[in-house]
Formats: C-alpha cells, sequence, structure tokens
C-alpha cells in the first residue's frame, strides 16, 4: 500500500481530504503509479465505512486481493459527504492511477462522469448499472432479487409463526429494492398466506445505510409483530436489525451482501444464513481483466447465492436443503422467475 504524492498545492488538498475521508492508514510510498511497472488501485467508498462487515469492505476485500495476487498497489477514500464523490475520485486521478473502484448506486453519476475525462483509467462501478456502455467503464452489478429469493424461502419454510419481515435500507437504490422483492416473491413461492411486514429506511442515501438504531428498532417493532425470520438489507442500518434479533430467542436472522457470519459475529446467535452477492471475486477478476488488457464494458453480473448455515445447519432439514437446491437451479436456468422487473 503506499500513500498518495501530490504537488505541494495539491498534496494540501489531498490530504485535507483523506484526513477527513479517512483514507488507509498503513499508506507507504512504493512506486509512481504514472510507471508502466507499477499498477495502481484505488476504491472510494459511499458514505458507509470501509468496515461497514457488508458491501464496502466486501468490495475492498477485493481489491486487497487484488493486492497479493497481483501485486498492485492500493489505497481507499471513505466518503463522509455525497458532495465529495467526485473530489474523492480525483484524489486518484492525480495520481494516475490504474483502476478506480466506486462502492455503491449512488456514486455511479460522478464514476461515469469521471470515466468519460479520464479514458485511460478503468473504473468499476459497484452496484452500478450502466445505460450505454462506456469503454473504460464496467458496472459491476449483481441478480439482488435472485439472493433475495432464496432468502425468502428460507425465510417461509423456517417460520413457525408464519410473519417474516425485512429490515430494508432506502427505496432509492434499486439493488436494495430487488432484494425486498426477490425475498418477498420466494417467501410467497412456499407459503402463499405468508404475513410479510418489509420497511424502508425512511432517510435518503446519506443516512439509510448508516442508521443501525432505526434498523434495532424497526427489527424489535417487527418481532413485536410475532416476525420469527428477519432479513437485514441496509449496510450498517442491516447490521443493527441482525444484532437486535440476535438478543431475542427463537427468532432467525438473514444478512445480505457477503456471509455476514464472518463479518458479524454478534449476530451469529439469530444468523442462519446470508443472501450474499459475491462482490470480492467480482472486484479481483476485473481488476484481474484490467491488468490483463482484456477489460469489459458495459454491465458485468457477479455471482449470488446463499451462504453457509454454520452452526443452524442442523436446525435446517434436509426437505430445506432439496427444495432451496430446487430453486437455485430453476432461477438459474430461468425455470423459476422472481417477479421482479427493474
Amino acid at each position: 500500500m503506499k500513500k498518495l504524492f501530490f504537488s505541494t498545492a495539491v498534496m494540501v488538498l489531498a490530504m485535507i481530504f483523506i484526513v477527513a475521508c479517512g483514507g488507509g492508514e498503513e499508506s507507504a510510498a512504493e512506486g509512481d503509479c504514472s510507471s508502466e511497472e507499477v499498477f495502481c488501485v484505488g476504491l472510494v467508498t459511499d458514505v458507509g465505512q470501509i468496515d461497514d462487515k457488508s458491501f464496502n469492505q466486501s468490495a475492498w476485500e477485493g481489491v486487497q486481493a487484488a493486492e497479493a495476487e497481483l501485486g498492485a498497489q492500493i489505497d481507499f477514500v471513505e466518503t463522509k459527504d455525497a458532495t465529495d464523490y467526485l473530489a474523492n475520485i480525483d484524489l486518484f486521478v492525480e495520481q494516475n492511477y490504474d483502476v478506480i473502484v466506486t462502492v455503491g448506486f449512488a456514486l455511479g453519476e460522478a464514476t461515469a462522469e469521471a470515466a468519460a475525462a479520464n479514458p485511460d483509467i478503468k473504473f468499476i462501478g459497484v452496484d452500478q448499472f450502466q445505460v450505454e456502455p462506456v469503454g473504460n467503464l464496467a458496472g459491476l452489478i449483481f441478480n439482488e432479487d435472485k439472493a433475495g429469493y432464496l432468502a425468502g424461502a428460507l425465510a417461509a419454510m423456517l417460520s413457525d409463526s408464519g410473519t417474516i419481515a425485512a429490515v430494508l435500507g432506502t427505496d432509492l437504490v434499486p439493488p436494495v429494492v430487488a432484494f425486498k422483492e426477490g425475498y418477498e416473491a420466494g417467501a410467497l413461492s412456499i407459503n402463499p398466506d405468508i404475513n410479510l411486514i418489509s420497511t424502508y429506511h425512511p432517510g435518503g442515501l446519506d443516512v439509510a445505510f448508516t442508521d443501525p438504531e432505526w434498523g434495532a428498532s424497526t427489527a424489535a417493532q417487527a418481532m413485536d409483530q410475532g416476525a420469527d425470520v428477519i432479513f437485514g438489507a441496509g449496510g450498517i442500518t442491516g447490521n443493527g436489525a441482525l444484532i437486535e434479533v440476535a438478543g431475542s430467542e427463537g427468532t432467525f436472522c438473514i444478512g445480505v451482501d457477503t456471509d455476514q457470519w464472518e463479518t458479524v459475529p454478534e449476530a451469529q446467535p439469530c444468523l442462519v444464513s446470508s443472501a450474499m452477492k459475491l462482490i470480492t471475486p467480482g472486484v479481483l477478476g476485473l481488476v484481474t481483466q484490467a491488468q490483463e488488457g482484456s477489460f469489459p464494458s458495459g454491465n458485468f453480473f457477479g455471482e449470488v447465492g446463499l451462504a453457509d448455515f454454520h452452526e443452524f445447519d442442523d436446525q435446517v432439514s434436509q426437505d430445506i436443503k432439496d427444495t432451496l437446491s430446487d430453486i437455485e437451479t430453476g432461477l438459474g436456468d430461468g425455470s423459476i422467475s422472481t417477479g421482479y422487473s427493474p
């Protein structure tokens, strides 16, 4: 990892941004990113944190894998305010980084603008759907509805009360909506009479994914209404819901984006599985293609699926596992539709 170097005037501004935004603490100068021999990869988070136990962290782990496997020099900037998206991207542009990864739907506009202005840099936009392909920009997107469908089917099969819930980030973000729609469709495919409690955070993009207190209180309300399985899909907000459920006996929770058994150990008492977007290998794969000169443009679909059941494996019957396997096959070959339409 390395520190960003700037001319005197730019250095001052950059240091202000990095201190304010939380750039990598272990940065150390190892080479000049403008050199063909040095391959540099930078990551810009959304307003969540690099260790959000969810999609920012998963994307960063993909960049870290590029350091380990490709010898890339890496760094990151945490965004504290949405108005800083383009400025934070420009920190890496000014230093001639080879690849810049931006994380989250909200960075889509800034990423597209930066890509258009810097055609020699490869950009990876996680959760950023590309309407018109741009040669140096790949949107790493996922079929969240399919992951959600599997999670909903699992929730319905585990539920004794006939009521399940979802605590969600904002409906301003299409992947969150896809998770929710898929979750409900999967549950209804198992039990057409199931009671669904799905709640979006009422705030905007600046707060919807960073409000664990709201996540916890919303999960508590759902449990008061009889929900015995709760899906948390909203970054740190969703993590708050999972941790709240973990303190209640007899209720399952389902995580999101990554295997949250590994990232949110506080949720382990209830965490039966997670609806995963395999962001880490997706980011690594695209960075590798960038280094090899085979970088794709437009949309690149990463894989989705359910995480292991871990210590709940013996509570998930073989019948449930077989049903989930059949559903996964059907989702893959198109014989099962989630009903979600972007």
